[in-house]
């Protein structure tokens, strides 16, 4: 048995059971690859996939334990390679995120600057998804961090840092009637109108969609999309009142848009960052973090990322204040 050979059984995962995928993701050959599957399930004395003709089908049971197990001594590989680099002092590698949309366009773009003066032989790669893309990225190892906000439950098997809380916000043309209210907005109010929002997650989970329901509310949405700019586009066309994160207006919005304050309708969510349990963090991925999070130190990270334990990291992390991040409005407030 290889590491070459647990390579391409992985890769064949990863890419659905297609042998020609795999191959072209390693830059190889189908043969090649199809070779060298025989020959491990050969010595392994058993078959890792069912097939169809010449093609895989499924995986077969002992295909799942050992490729749970391949993962894992792929990712030790990887932990003794980044070890070794961090002895040498050598900076170089990839960094690879998976996030939202949100995260992406309005959050990381000042970060990821920094980082790449700071690092500038470290190459990035952001993919962009909804939580089940991303826990799905992370659970294959095909991403070093998830940055996500909300619930956790598909990430059960990272370690989790948070970064910020946010709270939404509701959006108007300034001509809408909700521009010129005088009166705190209220739930009630808000499902008197047709609501333009995120895409909701596929779990059936949604603080926005509990929010009304505990008010005994059904507000109709008209409009869904992950893009927070697509929803304010479709807001300028009065498709409805948008329901956003709060750092996603930007002071250019104010133009056309007013931004009503919804705290308190609905709960104020966290961000946060996460990384396998297993992984080693080398100093650029501690930099990184550090420059997304500054409240949270280099020595507290390191901590982190090497505590044993659940109540170990969570006597790290769990009592940190973490600071609210908000829009144009909020932030040119602030700074007043």
């Amino acid at each position: 048995m290889t590491l070459k050979q647990l390579r391409y059984l992985i890769s064949i995962v990863d890419c659905g059971l297609n042998i020609t995928s795999a191959a072209e993701r390693l830059y190889t050959s189908q043969p090649g690859i199809s070779k060298q599957l025989k020959q491990l399930e050969a010595e392994l004395g058993m078959q890792l996939f069912t097939r169809k003709g010449k093609s895989l089908a499924a995986i077969t049971p002992a295909g799942n334990e050992v490729i749970e197990r391949a993962r894992r001594v792929l990712r030790e590989v990887e932990n003794i390679t980044s070890l070794s680099r961090e002895i040498t002092g050598e900076q170089t590698g990839t960094l690879t995120i998976a996030t939202t949309h949100t995260q992406a366009r309005y959050v990381l773009p000042a970060v990821i600057q920094a980082f790449t003066e700071r690092y500038p032989k470290v190459d990035l790669e952001l993919h962009q998804g909804t939580s089940e893309q991303i826990a799905e990225l992370v659970n294959t190892h095909q991403v070093d961090f998830a940055i996500a906000s909300g619930s956790r439950k598909l990430f059960s098997n990272l370690k989790v840092l948070p970064i910020y809380h946010w709270h939404r916000i509701a959006l108007v043309p300034k001509a809408h009637p909700l521009a010129r209210e005088k009166k705190p907005l209220t739930l009630k109010t808000l499902a008197g109108y047709p609501l333009v929002t995120y895409v909701f997650s596929l779990t059936g989970e949604s603080s926005f969609k509990q929010a009304f329901q505990a008010e005994g509310l059904d507000p109709r949405v008209a409009f869904t999309a992950r893009d927070a700019d697509i929803i304010k586009t479709y807001v300028r066309m009065g498709m409805g009142v948008g329901v956003i994160a709060s750092m996603a207006f930007e002071c250019p919005d104010q133009q056309d848009l007013k931004a009503i304050d919804a705290k308190g309708l609905f709960p104020q969510i966290t961000t946060w960052l996460g990384f396998p349990k297993d992984m080693v963090l080398r100093s650029y991925m501690v930099d990184f973090i550090h420059l997304l999070a500054p409240h949270l130190s280099v020595r507290t990270i390191r901590a982190a990322a090497s505590a044993e334990t659940p109540e170990e990291f969570e006597a790290l992390v769990g009592d940190i204040d973490l600071p609210v991040r908000g829009g144009c409005e909020e932030d040119s407030a602030a700074a007043a």
